[in-house]
């Protein structure tokens, strides 16, 4: 059975509305300005096209049925410094696995899915940020889990959720589409799919784990659909005094205000956490945003119904 899937718009689900700001961030990704450098690419950066797994998904057909395949990796290699810019280059990229289902700068994971698919939460939370720029993954809806976590899902066509909600484990969150520069130049060979994050204490971190160390999903390293819907949340630990200091931190003097104008703490030192790692070279120096350090744990589901997938599927055949 296919997974059920929403009818959307186009420009929802490129994420092209409105069309000035878009083309500005289109600029921005291939020019940059004076904090931000442009995107990088070459030749390497066509393995990105994958038509047999992009095409059945585009007309709505899961490509393995009731499992979600694996299309890129987190890159556990060095990844470039940001003053160097984003890359999607294939140079100096390895997932958990030891192999290359990854490129230079990436630092999530992949799941390729039809347009429309209902996309759920990880994890109980509280939605901190729900957010479009598109040259940055296009629509966003990040959730603070707490004890330093947080998930954000990339690439939306539709948010369904607010700031401020309170979500339980498995609760919808989104409609999935391919929004975004990145959806828009690589169609139809590029797979739709939702970039997934996690965050670990401000860092990103692969919820993959290698041998010795600590998986964040529940299921180990095969994540499946919750089978609950628990709602507790541990407290975020935030050092809200460390964000003053990276607000103060920012070049911009409109983005410092921007960031002062949210009034809400908890929201304010998320949007200082999205700034610092969606664009990092904004600021002068980078205060670490937790009060404490927390560890590795299981606490994560794989971002799907139930009623539509029942795990994962990497390329590679592990």
């Amino acid at each position: 059975m296919e997974p059920q899937r929403a009818p959307l718009r186009v420009a929802e689900v490129f994420g092209l509305s409105p069309i000035g700001t878009r083309l500005r961030e289109a600029l921005l990704a291939f020019r940059g300005d004076g904090h931000t450098p442009p995107t990088r690419f070459d030749h390497t950066s066509l393995r990105i096209f994958r038509p047999r797994m992009a095409l059945p998904l585009w007309v709505g057909r899961a490509a393995h049925g009731r499992l979600v395949p694996i299309y890129n990796l987190f890159n556990r290699a060095e990844r470039p410094r940001p003053e160097e810019g984003w890359s999607v280059r294939v140079t100096n990229a390895r997932d958990f696995l030891g192999t290359q289902l990854t490129y230079d700068s990436h630092n999530g994971t992949d799941f390729a899915i039809p347009v429309g698919t209902v996309v759920v939460a990880a994890a109980a939370g509280v939605v901190r940020r729900v957010s479009s720029e598109f040259n940055r993954g296009g629509l966003k809806v990040f959730i603070d889990h707490g004890g330093g976590l947080v998930t954000s899902s990339n690439h939306l066509a539709r948010a369904l959720v607010r700031v401020g909600d309170r979500v339980a484990r498995g609760q919808p969150i989104a409609l999935s589409g391919y929004s975004g520069l990145d959806g828009l130049t690589t169609f139809p060979f590029g797979a739709p799919h939702v970039h997934f994050n996690t965050w670990l204490d401000g860092e990103y971190v692969d919820p993959f784990a290698v041998e010795g160390e600590t998986s964040l999903w529940r299921n180990r390293n095969r994540p499946v659909p919750a089978g609950d819907r628990d709602g507790e949340v541990p407290p975020s630990d935030w050092d809200f005094d460390a964000v003053e200091r990276a607000i103060e931190a920012v070049y911009a003097p409109e983005l410092r205000a921007e960031l002062r104008a949210i009034s809400d703490p908890d929201e304010r030192a998320m949007a200082v956490l999205f700034q610092q790692n969606y664009y990092p070279t904004r600021f002068r120096e980078r205060p670490r945003l937790y009060a404490v350090t927390h560890a590795r744990e299981g606490r994560l589901d794989l971002p799907f119904r139930s009623e539509d997938f029942d795990g994962i599927w990497f390329p590679h055949g592990v």
